[in-house]
């Protein structure tokens, strides 16, 4: 068998440990699957005292990361870290070193992938980064790889699980959000501060990722529109489903005449499709491709080891090869125009669900009519309850789904509407995904 693969980790938290685990705990499998032996030689830590659930080897530990940089036994390092300051200087840190970069970090690679990449290429060194979307869904193979001989016209993802999850607890359980936020913190799959993840943060940063691999754009998560799901409530869920569809947080791709179309939003998606019936904290994309049509791809979007997988399976690759020579031929992030231009989010065209809460009493249908029929926007259906409750006063919810209209133009009816003395507080909308 070849020499061994010397690897040193950064970070041992949740995915770290995962990490440390398989490379601890299977290493005939892995040495059998890359060719030789992986070997984990050191793993960096802020607090070496810190309570772990993997029991390292003696010497392994460290607080130093000069005794990863400095080790010539070290090929490869894996950061598990997070974040963009110190993950940052240590990966660029590492490549001039003359080590192979393995990352699950996808806000690193959103804000500062040019950077890391042209980092990579001038010391003659690879990154390979499949955990950073999706967790241990192989979507960056998929779009890299698998569907290399396509050009991908659309992709819409499930990317969150946090989201997802509290979605699912608020449709199918009636749960209020905040219940369900805190059954997320309490089973591992939200943050303590659970911000980038519920107001679409870092579903932008994915998307971010996702676009420069299928489209070759570069885009920062900043100029992605983006809308989280911490406003979301009960009545436009129970009001999605009495209309036949479920709302998820997607992260939506389209591709049309050169021009593409990126954003982040909850969406309205018919019940009884593949996106739909993703519960829980599960991930899914739906890829579609010129050549192939329609792909799903399907997983756990987060944890240990779902992770942790995808990290050892990149580490994997590199052992072998692979990753280097995959890495030589794929230009990412290379400056190089994809001769795409980003379509600004009023220009895009969707269909709408929009819920007023306005003064029951009759011409109030008429006046927004009248406001939507001058924005040029039509209407589809119209959905208005009775109020069953004396304590809501005189006012009931209008609940209106347009035909497919210009994003800029509703919104613009929508300001028109809100100013409307019928209409009793600020509109609620969503797109709609047919």
């Amino acid at each position: 068998m070849a020499e061994p693969f010397g690897i040193g980790l950064l970070g041992c938290g949740t995915v770290g440990s995962g990490v440390a685990k398989l490379l601890l705990e299977q290493p005939g499998r892995l040495a059998a699957r890359a060719g030789r032996p992986l070997v984990l030689r050191r793993v960096v830590v802020r607090d070496p005292r810190k309570p772990r659930d993997v029991a390292l080897p003696p010497g392994v530990l460290t607080t130093d990361l000069g005794e990863v940089l400095g080790d010539p036994a070290i090929q490869c390092v894996a950061e598990l870290v997070g974040g963009t300051t110190w993950a940052r200087q240590a990966v660029l840190q590492a490549l001039a070193a003359g080590k192979h970069v393995v990352t699950a970090n996808k806000a690193l690679l959103a804000e500062h992938g040019a950077e890391v990449f042209a980092t990579a290429r001038r010391h003659g060194r690879a990154v390979a980064f499949e955990a950073s979307v999706g967790g241990g869904i192989p979507i960056i193979a998929a779009l890299s790889q698998g569907l290399a001989a396509n050009q991908i016209t659309s992709l819409q993802g499930i990317l969150n699980g946090t989201c997802n999850f509290i979605l699912t607890g608020m449709t199918e359980n009636g749960s209020a959000y905040a219940d369900v936020l805190a059954e997320a913190q309490r089973r591992g799959y939200a943050e303590a501060d659970p911000t980038l993840d519920v107001n679409g943060t870092d579903t932008a940063q994915k998307l971010a990722i996702l676009a420069h691999i299928a489209f070759g754009v570069d885009v920062l998560p900043s100029a992605i529109e983006c809308r989280g799901i911490a406003d979301m409530q009960q009545a436009d869920l129970r009001f999605a489903q009495e209309l036949g569809y479920t709302v998820k947080l997607l992260a939506e791709a389209w591709l049309r005449d050169g021009q593409l179309a990126l954003h982040v939003s909850p969406v309205l998606v018919r019940r009884l499709t593949p996106l739909a019936q993703v519960r829980g904290a599960y991930n899914a994309i739906h890829v579609v491709g010129d050549a192939v049509g329609d792909t799903l791809y399907y997983g756990r979007g987060a944890g240990q080891m779902p992770t942790a997988s995808a990290v050892v399976a990149d580490l994997i690759d590199m052992a072998i090869g692979r990753a280097q020579r995959s890495f030589q031929t794929s230009r990412l992030w290379a400056g190089q125009e994809a001769g795409i231009t980003l379509l600004p989010a009023h220009s895009v065209r969707s269909r709408f669900y929009l819920r007023l809460l306005v003064v029951d009493q009759p011409g109030v249908m008429a006046e927004v009519t009248r406001v939507l029929a001058q924005h040029h926007i039509s209407i589809a259906s119209v959905v208005q309850h009775e109020s069953l409750d004396e304590h809501e006063g005189d006012t009931v919810p209008l609940v209106i789904m347009t035909h497919t209209t210009l994003t800029g133009h509703f919104r613009a009816a929508v300001a028109g509407v809100d100013r409307l003395p019928c209409v009793m507080a600020p509109s609620v909308y969503y797109p709609v995904a047919d």
